[in-house]
C-alpha cells in the first residue's frame, strides 16, 4: 500500500465517520476525533466511564497525523505508513463496522418521481506474500442494470450525500443482475486482473527458497537418518518464501444512484 493510498483512505475514512480534518500542508493533517472514534481508536476505557458516570463534558482526542516526511516540520505528527499499528486499528473498525450497507444518493425531489439505479460496490486488498510483503487495495463498482464495472469506485462516489432510506418520490429499479452474481464478476475481474500481472517477485521468492533448501541440504549431507530439526528447518524456509496471493474482501454495499458515477458535477 503507497503513502499516497494511505493518506486518500485516511482522510475518506475520518470524513466519513464525521471527524473535522485540519490540512495542515499537503501530507499532513489534523483530526478532531467524534466519541466513537476516540473510543474506537485512543485505548481510554477509565476517561470514558469515568465522563459517563460522572457527567462531564466529554472531550474526544486530537490527532495531527502524516503521510510523508516534509521538509518543514513545524508539527509534531504521528508518521501513518503501513507497519503503524494504528492504520491496522483502523482496518480492524472498517473490517468490524463496516461489512456491507444499503444506501441510497440524496436526491432533491418535487412530486416528479426519480429513478434510482442500483451500482454493487466491493472494497477489498490483494496480498503478495513470500519472504516480502505486499498489499494493494481496490475499490470496484458493478451496474447492476449494465453490467458496466468501474474502478476506483469510492473515490467516483465519495462526495455525494447518502441516506439509509429511500427518499421521497423516489423508486428504485430492479436489477437485472443479481448481487451475487455481481460479486462473482467481480472477483472473476480482479483473480483475472492478479494472473495479468507481472509476477516475477514469486520467481525470485522461489529461487531464494531453492537456494536455501540446497544449503540445508548440504549442511545435513552427511547425516542419515536427517533429524527432526532437518525437516523443521526445512518446513521454515519453504514457509519463508514460499509464493502466497490471498484476495479478501473488506466490505461491500448497494449503491443506489440518481445520476452515473462519472456524470460531470
Amino acid at each position: 500500500m503507497h503513502q499516497t493510498e494511505i493518506h486518500s483512505f485516511l482522510t475518506h475514512f475520518f470524513k466519513e465517520n464525521q471527524c473535522d480534518i485540519t490540512l495542515l500542508s499537503p501530507k499532513t493533517f489534523q483530526v478532531q476525533l467524534t466519541k466513537e472514534m476516540d473510543k474506537a481508536l485512543m485505548n481510554r476505557p477509565f476517561y470514558w466511564h469515568y465522563v459517563e458516570k460522572t457527567g462531564a463534558e466529554p472531550q474526544p482526542a486530537t490527532l495531527t497525523l502524516k503521510t510523508a516526511y516534509e521538509d518543514e516540520e513545524k508539527q509534531q505528527a504521528e508518521f501513518m505508513h503501513f507497519g503503524s499499528p494504528r492504520l491496522h486499528e483502523i482496518f480492524r473498525f472498517v473490517e468490524k463496522k463496516g461489512a456491507h450497507g444499503k444506501f441510497y444518493e440524496g436526491v432533491k425531489t418535487s412530486s416528479q418521481a426519480i429513478s434510482l439505479k442500483p451500482w454493487l460496490s466491493l472494497n477489498g486488498k490483494i496480498s503478495y506474500k513470500c519472504h516480502q510483503k505486499r498489499e494493494t487495495f481496490f475499490s470496484i463498482g458493478l451496474s447492476l442494470i449494465t453490467g458496466e464495472m468501474l474502478n476506483d469506485f469510492h473515490t467516483l462516489i465519495d462526495d455525494r450525500t447518502y441516506l439509509v432510506t429511500i427518499p421521497d418520490y423516489c423508486f428504485t429499479l430492479t436489477p437485472l443482475i443479481k448481487p451475487a452474481t455481481g460479486i462473482n464478476r467481480i472477483q472473476n475481474h480482479i483473480k483475472k486482473k492478479i494472473e495479468d500481472d507481472n509476477h516475477e517477485w514469486a520467481d525470485v521468492a522461489e529461487e531464494k527458497m531453492k537456494k536455501d533448501l540446497s544449503l540445508l541440504d548440504i549442511f545435513y549431507d552427511d547425516v542419515f537418518p536427517k533429524p527432526a530439526s532437518y525437516e523443521k528447518e526445512k518446513e521454515a524456509i519453504i514457509e519463508q518464501y514460499k509464493p502466497i496471493i490471498e484476495l479478501s474482501i473488506i466490505n461491500g454495499g448497494l449503491f443506489y444512484l440518481y445520476s452515473h458515477p462519472l456524470a460531470q458535477k
